[in-house]
């Protein structure tokens, strides 16, 4: 299936479950992160979910690594939507963070972390393929910004649902996960 399929496809599907039901999910998962043998790291780009799309919370992973790693520095994306761009931006816990006009809450701080700098990224996605691709929101936002990562960068993904079997319009500019973890299974791509 193409893209713009699975992109319809998935945010029904997301939109179908309950609270109850992605609390369950999210606990799943995070039980299978716990089971990753993760390489050192400090930087991690992680991200505030949409409520209203149902994206996964991303609060529970982070107190795991915290506890695990309390060194661990967290940055999240500030998106210009002007480029299709979005910057690093390094957080403590005195960072406030405030809606930006699209539903999506951004850190009010002015510390870039380069994107080299960064160890992990936790990448949303709608959805993903047994290689590892990934369906977005579509503006390649992601994908951009992981060009400019290292190439040891560690690219992890979460999802409510399995992978598809294959992204049928993948470009050359896609940059696929390195680990893509569903509440069943932790699926690892090359």
């Amino acid at each position: 299936m193409t893209k713009e399929e699975l992109r319809k496809i998935y945010l029904e599907k997301r939109k179908a479950l309950s609270h109850k039901q992605t609390m369950v999910e999210t606990d799943l998962l995070l039980i299978q992160f716990q089971n990753l043998h993760l390489p050192s790291f400090e930087n991690v780009l992680s991200y505030r979910a949409i409520a209203s799309k149902q994206e996964i919370d991303m609060d529970i992973f982070e107190s795991y690594l915290e506890l695990t790693n309390p060194s661990t520095t967290f940055c999240y994306p500030v998106c210009d939507l002007q480029t299709c761009t979005l910057q690093a931006i390094s957080t403590d816990s005195e960072t406030a963070f405030s809606v930006n006009k699209w539903g999506i809450e951004e850190p009010q701080s002015n510390t870039i972390l380069s994107p080299k700098d960064i160890d992990i990224v936790f990448v949303p996605f709608l959805a993903f393929d047994e290689k590892g691709f990934r369906v977005g929101y579509g503006k390649g936002f992601y994908d951009r910004f992981l060009s400019l990562c290292r190439p040891d960068v560690l690219k992890v993904g979460f999802s409510f649902f399995p992978p598809e079997k294959n992204i049928s319009d993948v470009n050359d500019f896609d940059i696929p996960l390195h680990i893509g973890i569903t509440p069943e299974k932790i699926y690892v791509f090359s």
